[in-house]
């Protein structure tokens, strides 16, 4: 057990680690102590001089963000002589702020107004002309107005030690410091807009959001982000049914406060013009709008005459679309349409994964054991490209706990500035790396294994009896692509028991009918039967869409309710945040066809599925008070032994700046130089559909 002091803060006693820093002691037991360049997880600054505090038997103010808790203390936060410290304080800061409050971005949510409102004095005593330079943009997504700068270093701190970019520095000295970024008048990093968000004031201001609303104008939308797989919940703000800024500062979720750009900024897709938004049938090779109860007789009438003649099916699903899609989809195909032709494109062999590890328990990694384990080996991945989320926790793994790092891959990764060892191998060489690696491995007291779509089949076994053989506790990580490819896999939309993968299927010159939901495999594969009825359901005009007889526009994960799992087998929940006229759910259109077929599916609503997921679905029983909260139920998977599946497996290869189709489509991603980013040299990119 941790050793524990005792103290006093303004009359109240309280007990804290020994070691605890007292601003987070206070913080601890309800008592503020005010600061801008203190944050949590960050390297101490003690730069804004705002969290001073009075310690009795101590002959000046100290400062609270870094002083340690002792027994015995007794401190004042809100004495006289304090809070004429903060008063001084904020007189300095505002000494050439500039007084812009009602256009400044941050207005309503700026740390410094609230504490000017609190201590600030009523005038000023410098009279003195203040210092102004203009305001620069930086990239397409930040902006910097120095004027309104405090300098309290959290922008550079958590640029270099959050994100490992070392984007942002310091220039200059004196009343002319500015931060600067690291190519004297651009940005090149991650365009994560984190220096942004963690800017208490309105120096750092976001491209997309800036002069566009107030934040009590918008409302607040708690949802996952579509993009990849790692579940960073994002909060929408949303005015008028439109995404005006997205960001998580409230630090819910797996993520707390951290998003990479696709998650703060790639949400514009959804009001892009090529938006899908009546359904398309093609009528003499040509399409054209018609409603949805043509469309929907048309599909139902094809579907029945094909299941009647004994035709032959083939359905694609997504790994974008909610559990509750996936399970109504795969239940349609097997149970509606009498058919074992279903699957979708699988990003990471979890099917060896799971069979591998049949009966075991406590196996599989949570994204919270990457911030705690004592060591972590990646191998063939660059984490920060394809999984910025997984990337970030290691880092500050390191930071915090001094974690010990390996990484095995084919090319520079940002994990090799912190590894303690890393070694590159040729494609096919990664078991050998690993191998190489042994003795070191075996003597660290815990081990986290992260691999990419590199080590499959046979590979993944020799990695798993790798790690048998060292003889600690090891848990692994399947990396897979997008926000829901794990849940398709659990959800069963897979070609089980004699059914055709998503290879065949695209192969089989005699198939009757191809069903897409929210994929686009046509993008990187031909379909070999010209006979095939074909429908489509997604956002945009595909290449796949081009090839159908009939395209459903489909709602994209902004615009609709229901679960889904990420990398680590955590379930959330996503919440609806606008509404795109003409678009439904691709469970809204699931059902509706079902129904316009006569056949029992049922009930086609996300309570209702979820109830039938958690009856079920093995290891899918989660407690829904931890979903309804925004919390992250980590799923129970193993089962015993799992049947070889036909069909590959292959990552996208997607960067921080592509995400499948739905990148084509947003404005943001296209826009920053480093966009679209490369992971290995010429590593292909991805075809899944709505991302």
């Amino acid at each position: 057990m941790a050793e524990t002091v005792k103290l006093t803060i303004n009359g109240q006693a309280i007990e804290a680690e020994k070691g605890t820093l007292l601003i987070e002691a206070a913080r601890q037991n309800g008592i503020e102590i005010p600061s801008f360049c203190y944050y949590e997880g960050l390297t101490l600054q003690a730069a804004c001089r705002m969290c001073l505090v009075e310690v009795e038997k101590t002959p000046k103010l100290q400062v609270g963000c870094t002083l340690p808790v002792g027994e015995g203390m007794v401190v004042h936060t809100e004495s006289e002589v304090v809070k004429q410290a903060r008063k001084g304080t904020l007189e300095f800061l505002l000494t050439n702020h500039p007084l812009d409050c009602p256009v400044c971005d941050k207005g309503g949510e700026c740390e410094l107004q609230d504490m000017v409102f609190r201590y600030g004095a009523g005038e000023s005593r410098f009279t003195e002309r203040k210092v102004h330079v203009p305001e620069k943009q930086w990239s397409p997504v930040v902006f910097f107005d120095a004027p309104r700068c405090i300098l309290c270093y959290r922008c550079v701190r958590v640029c270099n030690e959050g994100m490992g970019v070392n984007a942002l520095g310091v220039g200059n000295r004196g009343v002319i410091a500015e931060i600067v970024p690291n190519h004297h008048d651009h940005l090149e990093c991650d365009e994560c807009g984190a220096c942004i968000d963690i800017c208490p004031v309105g120096a750092l201001t976001s491209g997309i959001y800036r002069y566009q609303t107030r934040p009590w104008e918008m409302d607040h939308v708690g949802t996952i982000c579509t993009h990849c797989s790692d579940g960073c919940r994002t909060t929408l703000g949303v005015r008028n049914d439109k995404i005006i800024r997205g960001n998580n500062r409230d630090q819910s979720g797996i993520n707390g406060d951290f998003l990479c750009v696709k998650g703060r900024y790639a949400f514009d897709f959804t009001e892009h013009p090529e938006r899908l938004q009546s359904p398309m049938m093609k009528k003499n090779g040509v399409f054209e709008p018609v409603s949805w109860s043509e469309a929907l007789a048309t599909v139902a009438g094809k579907f029945t005459l094909a299941k009647e003649a004994g035709g032959k099916f083939g359905v694609i699903g997504s790994n974008h679309t909610t559990n509750e899609e996936n399970y109504f989809l795969q239940k349609f195909a097997r149970q509606g349409l009498g058919t074992k032709n279903i699957d979708h494109h699988r990003t990471g062999d979890l099917t060896t994964l799971f069979d591998a590890l049949s009966d075991r328990t406590n196996v599989l990694a949570t994204v919270g054991d990457l911030y705690t384990s004592k060591a972590v080996l990646v191998v063939a991945n660059d984490l920060s490209q394809q999984h910025p989320l997984l990337a970030y926790q290691i880092r500050a793994n390191v930071r915090h706990h001094n974690a010990h790092i390996y990484a095995v891959t084919s090319g520079p990764v940002r994990e090799d500035g912190q590894a303690v060892a890393s070694v590159r191998v040729e494609k096919g060489g990664e078991i050998a790396g690993v191998e190489s690696l042994r003795e070191k491995l075996a003597a660290e007291a815990e081990l986290v294994v992260l691999f990419g779509d590199a080590i499959q089949g046979d590979a993944l076994r020799k990695l798993i009896a790798f790690g048998d053989s060292l003889g600690i506790a090891v848990k692994y990580i399947c990396l897979l692509d997008y926000s829901n490819s794990r849940g398709a896999f659990d959800m069963g939309v897979l070609p089980r028991e004699g059914g055709m993968s998503r290879e065949q299927m695209l192969a089989d010159a005699e198939l009757d009918v191809l069903w897409v939901v929210g994929a686009n495999p046509l993008k990187s594969a031909a379909l070999a039967s010209s006979k095939a009825f074909v429908v489509v359901q997604d956002l945009f005009m595909t290449e796949t869409a081009k090839r159908a007889d009939v395209v459903l526009p489909a709602a994209s994960a902004y615009e609709k309710s229901g679960t889904v799992t990420n990398v680590c087998g955590e379930v959330q929940k996503l919440k609806s945040a606008i509404k795109v006229m003409g678009a439904k759910t691709d469970l809204e259109i699931c059902g509706l066809i079902a129904k316009e077929m006569g056949l029992n599916v049922g009930i086609w609503m996300p309570e209702k599925m979820l109830e039938e997921i958690r009856q079920n679905v093995r290891g899918y029983n989660v407690p829904l008070p931890v979903l309804t909260t925004g919390g992250a139920a980590p799923t129970v998977p193993l089962n015993g032994r799992v049947a070889a599946l036909p069909g590959s497996v292959s990552s996208a290869g997607d960067t921080l700046f592509t995400s499948g189709t739905l990148s084509r489509y947003s404005k943001i991603l296209n826009s920053v130089m480093e966009s679209p980013g490369a992971l290995y040299s010429g590593q292909r990119t991805g075809d899944s559909g709505q991302g």
